[in-house]
């Protein structure tokens, strides 16, 4: 499955994608992305053949007019099966662009239109302001925020540093396609 936006391609991964996602995923910018970090182009390969099993949920975000990956975006049914919580990244290089709004307003209605969402929501990181704006942008509404809900990373004394979340969420009936 791929989908077509302005300016983007949103594609299952392959294998030739391992360059262009280690170079976003050595140094994670957020947090929450920490266990998703890669070290070498080797792991970088192996990320790829496990991402490229799940072509209907995992998406490569590429540049449509070169095809160079810049991101990505994903999210899995939960138990109900019409309830999703997608999450994007892009690289650093190519973000304040408008990239990951295209791309999670398509991902959205493909979720809404293809994969029978009922419900979609977000947790985004306190000081995460962008994740926080694009989530608006979307006509996402603020749930609730949760203090020290969840750690990703340790302090330099291997102590869990606790992040305050916030959530957000739209449901079918809301989406507007934005």
């Amino acid at each position: 499955m791929t989908i077509q936006i302005q300016r983007l391609l949103l594609r299952p991964f392959r294998l030739s994608d391992a360059s262009d996602v280690l170079a976003y995923l050595s140094s994670p910018a957020v947090h929450c992305f920490a266990d998703m970090r890669l070290r070498s182009q080797k792991e970088a390969e192996a990320e790829m053949q496990k991402r490229a099993a799940d072509p209907d949920f995992y998406f490569a975000v590429c540049l449509k007019a070169s095809g160079k990956v810049i991101g990505e975006i994903f999210a899995h049914p939960e138990e109900q099966g019409d309830t999703f919580s997608p999450c994007w990244m892009l690289h650093e290089a190519y973000q304040g662009k408008g990239y990951a709004y295209e791309a999670a307003k398509a991902f959205f209605s493909y979720l809404f239109g293809e994969k029978g969402a009922r419900r979609i929501y977000a947790y985004t990181e306190d000081y995460n302001l962008p994740s926080q704006r694009l989530c608006e942008k979307l006509g996402m509404r603020k749930e609730g925020e949760y203090k020290e809900f969840i750690s990703f990373v340790n302090d330099d004394n291997g102590n869990p540093i606790y992040e305050n979340t916030i959530e957000y969420a739209i449901l079918k009936k809301e989406w507007k396609d934005f």
